[in-house]
């Protein structure tokens, strides 16, 4: 994303957050996130919620066109002020170190209890240093805390454009196994390959033998991938 759409995409975050909190809370925020502290910054990220509440944002059409268009794939509906507050913070300090921005973020994470972690890894497709991100998308991908999932996985970026093939393949067979809304997976057409194909089918296979359905989605995914002979197994139900 370029420097224009980051101060554009900034500023709207910012807006949104005003509809959506007091004005007290706002000047707080506001105020904390021109500290670029380590102690401060960690402190305020830990204390927004007391200060911003939990409450459902709302977001009007307009402000979701623009979001669309700024960073498509990535929608903030069903968030809450708190959570949203939190990943406007995080892209306001100060990342010219790269190494020490690298820090400040990863020390949140080591740290976080869940909300802050649903709010860490919904900021990832924000964040600069993307290449940075990709091991701990990797190990969120490994949580078995279903809010986590879902902040990675639904209406998410971050995976799409930066995993690679097999962590990409893990992830969707796991939005299969935990029963996700699998259709929230953004770039799930671009990313198709046959490599994950063969794993659905094998993974289908399993199911139909323990008597279970699965998603429909299932097969979407693997249909362009789908040989002669696999095609008629699935038609006489033996996949």
């Amino acid at each position: 994303m370029n420097t224009p759409d980051k101060e554009k995409l900034n500023a709207l975050i910012a807006n949104i957050i005003q509809d959506n909190i007091s004005p007290d809370s706002w000047i707080w925020l506001s105020a904390e996130s021109n500290k670029n502290n380590k102690a401060a910054f960690n402190t305020a990220f830990v204390m927004i919620p007391r200060k911003t509440g939990k409450a459902g944002i709302t977001v009007t059409q307009r402000q979701q066109e623009l979001l669309a268009a700024l960073k498509p794939g990535f929608t903030i509906n069903y968030w809450s002020a708190d959570r949203l507050s939190r990943v406007w913070l995080l892209i306001q300090y100060d990342s010219t170190d790269k190494d020490h921005y690298f820090n400040i973020v990863e020390n949140l994470f080591s740290v976080a209890e869940m909300n802050e972690q649903v709010a860490l890894y919904s900021a990832l497709p924000l964040l600069p240093y993307p290449q940075l991100w990709v091991k701990r998308c990797m190990e969120g991908i490994r949580s078995n805390i279903s809010t986590v999932l879902e902040a990675i996985m639904y209406d998410n970026p971050f995976p799409a454009e930066n995993l690679e093939e097999p962590a990409w393949n893990q992830m969707v067979l796991k939005a299969f196994f935990t029963e996700k809304q699998v259709d929230h997976l953004y770039g799930l057409d671009k990313r198709a390959n046959e490599e994950l194909a063969r794993i659905l089918i094998d993974y289908a296979m399993e199911r139909h033998s323990a008597g279970r359905t699965v998603d429909p989605m299932l097969w979407y995914l693997v249909g362009k991938f789908v040989d002669s002979k696999r095609l008629d197994d699935m038609k006489q139900g033996k996949f």
